[in-house]
């Protein structure tokens, strides 16, 4: 990202107000997603959390307000967008509980646990990768949108950074275009269970647009697809169900899931 004589920003108030984000006006910018994963992750007191693809901190921020005393560690490639995480995190009253390293995704193992983020670390891991094709969709002219929608690495690259970093039986939580529901399942084929599917609809009528997926790592429990979550209803009005999410800071019920199953 340019220095900050050369970028605009904005001051943005999510998660009804809770939390106050510095973000540039152009490029990436934070939505609903950050948030919606945030409320699939779960989370408890005293868990370490890592936010992998992290942007200006939106999602770890999100998970770090609404559960107290969770440490979250913010991973992002971008050295100027985890200069603003560092900055959210003051900005909210989280900097105690919340840190932020610029680094790469694919990293080698070395590399994390050069910077505090050792093998097994983790007990839970959220992320927002790259998600869009530029084979099948445009690719945005801006160099942080196009970092932040169709970088590198792949899917499966991603995945198996988390999975190090998660300690046994440690969550993986991740939001994915619908369309690319296969390209998750197969990613998380080796090494997690327990994957469980949370459609996001723009209104109970459309197709999904969004998929939230959780998995556990070295679960043997079968695949379960859950009732989708639309955000607007049948008028158009954000639903009530979203607003909950979205406003008020409530859960999903990816999160709870998990536990509901027997392990194995």
């Amino acid at each position: 990202m340019p220095a900050d004589a050369d970028v605009a920003f904005s001051l943005d108030a999510v998660l009804g107000g809770r939390l106050e984000l510095k973000q540039p006006l152009h490029g990436h910018r934070v939505g609903h997603d950050a948030i919606l994963l945030a409320a699939a992750c779960g989370g408890e007191a005293g868990e370490h959390v890592v936010d992998l693809g992290a942007g200006v901190g939106a999602a770890g921020l999100a998970l770090a307000a609404r559960v107290g005393r969770l440490t979250v560690t913010l991973v992002e490639i971008d050295a100027g967008l985890a200069a603003l995480a560092v900055d959210n995190a003051r900005r909210n009253g989280l900097a105690e509980r919340v840190r932020v390293i610029a680094l790469d995704v694919g990293a080698p193992a070395r590399v994390f646990a050069a910077a505090g983020l050792a093998a097994g670390s983790a007990a839970r891991v959220l992320m927002n990768p790259p998600f869009n094709d530029p084979g099948r969709q445009n690719v945005s002219p801006d160099p942080g949108r196009r970092l932040a929608h169709v970088g590198a690495p792949a899917l499966p690259a991603w995945v198996r950074g988390a999975a190090r970093l998660l300690a046994p039986r440690g969550v993986l939580t991740l939001i994915w275009r619908a369309d690319g529901l296969a390209e998750v399942v197969a990613a998380l084929t080796r090494g997690f269970g327990a994957i469980a599917v949370l459609p996001v609809h723009p209104r109970p009528d459309a197709p999904a647009i969004r998929i939230l997926v959780g998995a556990e790592k070295g679960s043997r429990v079968p695949l379960a697809l859950l009732p989708g979550l639309a955000l607007n209803d049948a008028a158009g009005r954000p639903s009530e169900a979203a607003e909950a999410v979205l406003r008020h800071g409530a859960s999903l019920s990816l999160a709870a899931s998990r536990s509901q199953r027997p392990a194995r």
